[in-house]
């Protein structure tokens, strides 16, 4: 994909909410350093009590198209990637839409768990590139705590909620997204996983005692797989582009784990200035991981015009995503 669609704007929003460190000490009976260690996490944002997904994302929405100088009756597409739905149907990004008053826009969600930011840039960039729509509004919305089983110590120290945006419009030739791939393997998908609550197994009280519509994990193999991906994902798209690690400005993970980051730099020499990573604040926010790291690693400076950006995320499914922007 030579040019021709990139972000013009983004934004986001994150819940006042916290869950501390001190908080999980309590309840898990461990010390607040042997939480942190888990993972890399301080604290996560908690979405109040009545607060939905498309909220979240709805407020992300506005700051994007604010900072893209886009109104909302001229965006064409809103994707909304999220695993935690307003509602089974109507979808997440319909909600988003009325909210946001994006009138003339369609409107429809990607369910790639983690990587559902990259499915969707991959889908918005093609859109904008063969002049479908113009302008198309990408949200990733998460609330997490809200399928998080809260006495569950592997997952519940992982998993945040927030939202992050991002407006993908007309860019200069050479600007942009200027390549993409993603990739699925629905052979290892039981590995990470909300059991009950879709079709195959229909929520029970039976199911909703034994917790069946929260969050499974095999964190061993989950942890390898994204190693490996991610690993994958960066030296493929340098060689394909003809890069070294030097050529590119900053590296946009999915923040999953602190310790998957620090892994894939030292297996790869990469500078860890070079890895951008905030998950000790917000935790693992899924489909909005990447577009807040985005985001505020826009607002710190962090991303120059004309530096090259790759972004990578790997999320549930299995799936993953990468994207290499030259930033406008």
């Amino acid at each position: 994909m030579k040019g021709g669609a990139g972000i013009i704007g983004c934004g986001y929003h994150v819940p006042e909410g916290r869950l501390t460190n001190k908080e999980l000490s309590v309840r898990f009976g461990l010390p607040e350093s042997c939480i942190e260690s888990k993972a890399g996490i301080k604290e996560r944002r908690i979405a109040p009590p009545g607060a939905a997904s498309s909220d979240l994302g709805a407020a992300a929405a506005r700051k994007a198209l604010k900072n893209a100088g886009v109104r909302p009756e001229d965006i064409g597409l809103v994707l909304v990637a999220t695993t935690t739905p307003d509602m089974v149907f109507p979808s997440t990004a319909c909600f988003v839409q009325k909210a946001i008053g994006a009138k003339n826009a369609a409107a429809l969600d990607i369910s790639a768990a983690c990587a559902g930011f990259a499915y969707g840039l991959d889908i918005a960039a093609c859109y904008v590139s063969c002049g479908r729509h113009e302008n198309v509004l990408l949200v990733g919305a998460e609330t997490y705590s809200r399928i998080t089983n809260p006495d569950d110590l592997n997952t519940s120290v992982l998993f945040g909620d927030g939202a992050g945006a991002a407006v993908i419009g007309k860019v200069p030739e050479g600007f942009g997204v200027l390549d993409s791939f993603l990739g699925a393997d629905g052979d290892i998908g039981g590995s990470l996983c909300v059991p009950a609550g879709g079709s195959r197994l229909p929520l029970t009280p039976e199911l909703l005692e034994r917790r069946q519509n929260t969050i499974m994990m095999d964190g061993r193999e989950v942890f390898t797989f994204a190693v490996n991906i991610l690993e994958n994902m960066i030296g493929v798209m340098l060689k394909r582009n003809s890069l070294s690690l030097d050529d590119i400005s900053l590296i946009v993970p999915h923040q999953a784990n602190k310790r998957i980051l620090q892994n894939v730099c030292r297996n790869m020499n990469i500078p860890d200035e070079k890895m951008y990573c905030n998950l000790e604040y917000y935790g693992n926010m899924s489909a909005a991981s990447i577009p807040v790291a985005l985001a505020e690693a826009a607002e710190e400076g962090r991303i120059k015009k004309g530096g090259l950006v790759l972004l990578a995320a790997f999320g549930a499914g299995f799936t993953w995503g990468a994207s290499l922007l030259r930033w406008n």
